[in-house]
């Protein structure tokens, strides 16, 4: 059984930054490629940015490009989320999820297992 654990989520002022981590247990880590999603109060979930499983790719939503990076460590099964420069639009869910298929994905639908979330707020 494959569970995600994402941890690192809180309050940080507006222009500042926060990691959130995602630990990954019960599968081959190395295998999945690995997305954040975030959801906001009364919007739907949306993709944030994705590593594939070997780390060559990475992909950005275009609101977050330029101020958020996407990592992994394969020996820790664990993917990161740096996320600075935040802004009070970045307060939402944040969404840990993996993927068996080796393309990156962007849409909800592209994904297999998904974590609980963490919430970060960001205080204008």
């Amino acid at each position: 059984q494959v569970q995600l654990v994402e941890s690192g989520g809180g309050l940080v002022q507006a222009g500042g930054s926060l990691r959130v981590s995602c630990a990954v247990s019960g599968g081959t880590f190395s295998r999945y490629s690995m997305g954040w999603f975030r959801q906001a109060p009364g919007k739907e979930r949306e993709f944030v940015a994705v590593i594939s499983w070997s780390v060559s790719g990475s992909y950005y939503a275009d609101s977050v490009r330029g101020r958020f990076t996407i990592s992994r460590d394969n020996a820790k099964n664990t993917q990161y989320l740096q996320m600075n420069s935040l802004k009070s639009e970045d307060t939402a869910v944040y969404y840990c999820a993996a993927s068996e298929d080796w393309r990156i994905r962007t849409s909800i639908h592209g994904y297999d297992y998904w974590g609980q979330g963490t919430q970060v707020t960001v205080s204008s």
